[in-house]
């Protein structure tokens, strides 16, 4: 009966988003036991639901210091909830009813489907598999890299520093736990000069931020980059750019008082960091306004499809800019690499544009009314929370019940998708058989 329920009244995308509710308030009940808080109090539901919300959503706002605050448990906790929010609550599930033997149902494949954004329902257990394999794979080397400079520094549990890190870049998350050693809420800004924590880091992100449907095809056809398919060469492209162009950018406007190595490091992290990871090695409050809103751009646009990152996402931007070249050149189809895009693309993509512009915009507006903050803050940590980066100018934490209400939705509204969210809030009837008359409209 509940199997006919689901089948007849739940579309792939409502349970999508039902599913990720789940996990945020079983994720919330669990910090809310007092073994997973350090004074034994246990956490408040506000402060629980926050960061398990920013755990699930791969974000990386907290309200509460997560290596002071949080005991082993919860911090234990908070890194699980990560885990499977970076690679998605539909494809854990399907992972593990694979490893215990069941049968993935064709209902379950469309929802992988539509979770993973891939382009057809054939092969997607064995793309279930390809997504743990890599996932586990990246984050143990990526675990192994940083394990001797937090072991030299800190002893064995530079082990478990490893560990969290490594997970938390590869989902793109932003979470640390350097907050008893560094002081609070001081992300990895004791490791700015460190190649051996900066370089692993940056790499996880990238790694974790490119995508799984792109890695399989790199799998598949190795370096042949012709042979690729034309999403994974937009996703290549783009991801190289929005890398390249910020580190100079930075490079040439920012931390000019450090050496070039260690200005290099800076400015290669700030660049990465943005694409929806959320640490961060050097202090946000001390950079310009032009790189501000460098930052504010990046963190909206995120990382690619199908990958652990959130944002708009680059192909979104590649549509976008290959749209406005087709018009500028009066062609009639949007083409990347010699291929045409669909014109629902287009759409979905503009659609995309204006949702991610506007609603960090209101939600800034309200939360710098309500808390008498500068509308600039606000927008900056609206953007990170849906942008899911957690990159924060140091006012969440002092925001109140309302404000992080705001950004819980705007992080749970930038993991699921603000597509998923519409398509399963309306039933929708693709097929059109009759058109409105046209009429001309002047833009422009």
């Amino acid at each position: 009966m509940v199997i006919q329920f689901i089948r007849k009244r739940l579309s792939s995308f409502r349970i999508i988003i039902f599913g990720f509710m789940g996990v945020i308030l079983l994720g919330a009940l669990l910090l809310m036991l007092p073994i997973s808080v350090k004074d034994g109090h246990g956490a408040t539901f506000e402060n629980a639901l926050f960061t398990s919300t920013s755990a699930v959503c791969v974000t990386g706002l907290v309200v509460k210091d997560t290596a002071s605050y949080w005991s082993g448990f919860g911090q234990v906790v908070i890194l699980l909830l990560i885990q499977i929010g970076g690679l998605g609550v539909i494809t854990v599930a399907a992972f593990i009813a694979m490893i215990s033997g069941r049968k993935i149902s064709l209902l379950q494949r469309s929802m992988l489907q539509d979770s993973i954004s891939a382009n057809q329902i054939g092969g997607l257990v064995k793309m279930t598999r390809f997504i743990f394999k890599v996932a586990l794979i990246t984050e143990a080397i990526g675990a192994l890299l940083m394990m001797p400079t937090f072991c030299s520094k800190y002893g064995l549990s530079g082990i478990w520093d490893a560990v969290f890190h490594s997970i938390s870049a590869f989902c793109n998350a932003g979470f640390d736990i350097m907050g008893e050693r560094t002081g609070h809420f001081s992300s990895l800004t004791s490791f700015a000069s460190n190649p051996g924590i900066v370089i692993p880091i940056c790499l996880m992100i990238i790694t974790g931020g490119i995508g799984f449907l792109t890695w399989e095809d790199i799998a598949v056809n190795k370096f042949y980059f012709r042979r690729y398919r034309m999403q994974s060469k937009v996703v290549l492209v783009m991801t190289g750019v929005l890398i390249i162009v910020p580190t100079l950018l930075l490079f040439v406007y920012e931390y000019t008082g450090n050496s070039l190595t260690d200005r290099f490091l800076l400015s290669l992290f700030q660049a990465v960091t943005p694409r929806t990871a959320g640490f961060n090695t050097a202090s946000l409050s001390s950079i310009s306004g032009a790189s501000t809103m460098l930052m504010i751009a990046l963190m909206l646009i995120g990382g690619s499809p199908g990958s652990t990152a959130g944002g708009m996402k680059t192909t979104t931007l590649a549509v976008l800019a290959a749209n406005a070249f087709s018009v500028f050149r009066r062609k009639k189809s949007v083409q990347l690499f010699g291929r045409r895009v669909d014109d629902s693309m287009v759409r979905h993509a503009a659609t995309l544009f204006v949702m991610y512009l506007t609603l960090p915009a209101i939600c800034a507006a309200v939360i710098s009314i309500v808390e008498k903050i500068p509308v600039g803050t606000c927008l900056f940590e609206t953007a990170s929370a849906i942008g899911t980066v957690g990159l924060s100018k140091g006012i969440t934490p002092d925001l109140g019940l309302l404000s992080h209400s705001i950004l819980i939705v705007l992080m749970f509204f930038g993991r699921v998708g603000g597509l998923t969210l519409i398509y399963a809030a309306v039933n929708v009837n693709s097929s059109e058989v009759s058109h409105r008359p046209v009429e001309k409209i002047n833009v422009g």
